[in-house]
């Protein structure tokens, strides 16, 4: 990176405001989950408290629009924090504010306080620069480890670090920044690219991107409808945007010139309607019937897409091959992970569902890295700059 990263900063006595992303899921009863988010954030924690420094811990979660709803306060987190640290963590009234100041104040070396949600002000959205000067005004350096709300150009992510003296990377930004480099723009070929999810104009932009880096793409899930409707297979009740259809007549273009080769699915497992409790039938790509729903890829597309993967030395997959929400229509994504975690390659994996495809499999710890941001990963594939990043002091030139 080209950006200081955290051993580079004198941190020892410094109030160090470290900007973290504890989105994390809940449960009806307001249990966290699934808190692989908080605990990625572990190392950069350890090092501040080896290191002698005063904690600010500072996250957004949900969306409470710029008010104070209590169902949307970080409460559960410090708790959890409490218990993986093994160590006091105190948790803040608010984020900004004389009480929060006296409380900063107070702080010994070592101790870690938990800022409450960033978002219950309008200024964290707004990029609002009173706002970032009041965080900014909390601590000496800013510490950047959020790397799931890297692509937002809010407060804490970008306006924050106009006011501070030095921002640097902590160790889950460069770490997810470094696989990214591995994976896309110094990988070891054949790299091996899988595209799938429901978000075609999102990621038509994506695959727009890797077709001039990687030398396959698998492409699955709704993703594939283009594709197949470009050479004149029926999709059935799917319909494809006119600006996708031209993206897709480009991509095959470039694909062409530069020997990449692109799988489509050949089979579907073919719904009446979009539920668990659907009729469903195993139709070829050209059968899907007209008035039916092509939710997931069949055995055959699963064959046919493994077999792509086994020469690959670089795998990187967003995006589910079906309607992964629903568990008649998952099976083609569980059978894309037993593929990918059997392949002998680095493997990166980004994307909500992805990530839980492998999790619920319990075959998260066989894959080399699996990114902590979705929306962040995404840009990076689309070959984007992140604000948060973009917005971290320079390295000194040598």
């Amino acid at each position: 990176m080209s950006k200081l990263f955290i051993n580079e900063l004198d941190l020892k006595g410094k109030r160090v405001f470290v900007r973290v992303d504890y989105n994390v899921p809940f449960d009806e009863q307001g249990n966290i989950t699934d808190d692989a988010r908080i605990r990625a954030t572990l190392p950069t924690i350890n090092y501040l408290l080896d290191e002698g420094a005063k904690i600010i811990l500072a996250s957004h979660l949900g969306r409470p629009g710029g008010k104070v709803l209590p169902e949307f306060s970080l409460k559960p987190v410090a708790k959890r924090l409490n218990r993986l640290l093994n160590k006091d963590v105190t948790l803040a009234g608010d984020c900004i504010g004389s009480e929060v100041k006296k409380q900063v104040e107070a702080m010994q070396p070592e101790d870690v306080l938990l800022l409450e949600n960033l978002r219950f002000h309008k200024g964290e959205r707004d990029n609002d620069p009173v706002f970032a000067k009041e965080l900014a005004s909390l601590c000496d350096v800013m510490v950047q480890d959020a790397f799931g709300n890297c692509h937002r150009a809010h407060a804490s992510m970008v306006g924050m670090n106009e006011e501070v003296s030095q921002s640097a990377a902590g160790f889950l930004l460069k770490r997810e920044i470094d696989y990214f480099e591995k994976a896309v723009n110094v990988p070891s070929r054949p790299v091996v690219a899988i595209v799938g999810g429901a978000k075609v104009l999102d990621k038509i932009k994506i695959i727009e991107n890797l077709v001039k880096k990687v030398d396959k793409i698998i492409i699955g899930g709704a993703m594939a409808f283009p594709f197949l409707a470009f050479n004149g297979y029926g999709i059935g009740k799917a319909t494809v945007d006119e600006s996708v259809a031209i993206k897709v007549l480009n991509i095959n273009k470039l694909a062409k010139e530069r020997g990449v080769k692109i799988y489509l699915p050949v089979d579907f497992v073919a719904a009446d309607k979009f539920d668990g409790d659907a009729e469903t039938k195993l139709v070829t790509f050209q059968e899907v019937p007209d008035n039916w729903y092509a939710l997931d890829i069949g055995p055959a597309s699963t064959k046919l897409f493994s077999e792509a993967m086994q020469n690959a030395k670089t795998i990187i997959w967003n995006g589910p091959m079906g309607a992964f929400e629903i568990d008649a229509f998952s099976r083609g994504t569980y059978s894309m992970v037993e593929s990918v975690v059997t392949a002998y390659a680095l493997t990166i994996v980004g994307g909500g569902d992805t990530d839980l495809a492998f999790h619920r499999m319990g075959e998260s710890y066989k894959v080399s890295f699996i990114s902590t941001g979705g929306g962040a990963f995404l840009e990076l594939l689309e070959g984007k700059e992140l604000p948060g990043v973009a917005a971290l002091t320079d390295k000194p030139e040598s």
